[in-house]
């Protein structure tokens, strides 16, 4: 089981309050770890040739649409309400535009604002191209929040969280002006929880879930130039490495994978994405007591890693042991409200049970927690049913 670093994957309602959303590492980047003298991360030649645009200058870029909308919704409240107030009510706030959240995509400013659809790091970037556009400072933050991790078939994804804050600080009046803008319910963690990043690190997040999300849609190539981008767009953004290691592992290249790995545990020697998926690098390649060396440092860090209590709960389910799967799912529950697929094991396990309504309790979980409308419709229809069957309404 891979291991892949995210962000915006969480199911959170939009809002323009203070707040918190994407991306993770709570210490600031290390530094840039692209040595030329050093054999190359890179090797074009094992993949086909990119057919996607990975241009940073593609990212903050306004479209046509986003062009009028800028002149005929947020211009005209500028006078009365200021710049900031005035781009986050014509967006957000008291705007129009219905904006809806959907995990399982990142897009550019451009794409974000056409489908009315993405993620957290998506607005935070529509947002930001707004801003750049009327000359109003940004400033990007990643949250130091705990781990999320979810899981996408033989990949495992650690979620981040940015937001970004409108204006600066520089004066009492300035002060008045400037927000922290976020699209999730976390309002509660003002300031404290925050790391003030670069726009680099924002590109590189951008182009690192880009390849995220085409290595979960199955096109390795593709997902190839998006990590190679990502890593070049900000090196010290060790996250965007270990998923170019990971499609190197995707595409059977388990030697190049574990040279990516090895040069992040230079710089981090605990980092625990890179140890979990240099150990499956080297075992890949045979060099088995060199995995077994990397898995032990792992476990002596990370005992129970995500996702260890699931694996169980799995195999009890299968043994229609439901007890014990119910023991471990809670477990996983327990530590990791936030997953739907949890919830929804759970609510399984309560069912085989005779529990209906603890079932119909974790259905709710599970489809409070989806990461995007198709789940939550999904795990809708299955508590409908089961309400229907026990002649249950609402």
């Amino acid at each position: 089981m891979v291991n892949v670093y995210v962000g915006g994957h969480m199911k959170f309602s939009i809002c323009a309050l203070p707040a918190l959303l994407l991306a993770a590492c709570a210490s600031a980047p290390p530094a840039d770890i692209a040595e030329p003298a050093r054999p190359s991360l890179y090797d074009d030649a094992l993949f086909a040739p990119a057919t996607v645009s990975t241009s940073p200058e593609d990212i903050f870029a306004l479209s046509p649409e986003m062009r009028k909308f800028l002149d005929t919704q947020i211009t005209r409240r500028v006078t009365t309400e200021g710049k900031v107030p005035a781009l986050v009510d014509a967006l957000f706030d008291k705007g129009t535009i219905k904006f809806n959240y959907n995990a399982s995509e990142t897009s550019n400013a451009a794409g974000v604002f056409a489908s009315k659809s993405g993620n957290c790091l998506s607005y935070t970037i529509m947002t930001a191209a707004f801003a750049k556009e009327m000359r109003i400072p940004v400033q990007f933050h990643v949250a130091t929040l705990s781990d999320v991790w979810d899981r996408n078939n033989d990949t495992d994804f650690l979620i981040g969280h940015v937001n970004l804050t409108l204006g600066v600080n520089y004066t009492r009046a300035a002060e008045q002006q400037a927000q922290l803008v976020d699209f999730t319910a976390l309002s509660d963690a003002h300031g404290q929880l925050l790391d003030d990043i670069g726009e680099d690190v924002i590109v590189s997040m951008y182009l690192n879930n880009r390849a995220a999300e085409a290595m979960s849609n199955d096109k390795v190539d593709e997902a190839y130039w998006w990590a190679r981008a990502a890593t070049q767009a900000s090196p010290s953004f060790l996250a965007a490495y270990n998923t170019l290691g990971v499609v190197y592992m995707r595409h059977h290249h388990p030697e190049m994978a574990a040279r990516v790995f090895e040069r992040v545990l230079e710089r981090e020697p605990e980092n625990l994405l890179a140890l979990s998926n240099e150990s499956l690098a080297l075992k890949a390649q045979g060099r088995m007591a060199e995995a077994a060396t990397y898995a032990n440092r792992l476990a002596q860090i990370q005992p129970n890693p995500p996702f260890y209590y699931f694996a169980l709960g799995m195999h009890a389910m299968q043994q229609r042991d439901y007890k014990t799967a119910k023991v471990e799912f809670s477990k996983e529950v327990n530590r990791a409200s936030y997953n739907h697929q949890f919830h929804f094991w759970l609510a399984l396990a309560e069912y085989n049970l005779g529990e209906y309504g603890e079932t119909r309790r974790q259905l709710t979980y599970a489809m409070e927690n989806s990461p995007n409308n198709q789940q939550h419709d999904l795990y809708a229809a299955k508590l409908a049913a089961l309400q229907q069957k026990q002649g249950i309404t609402n």
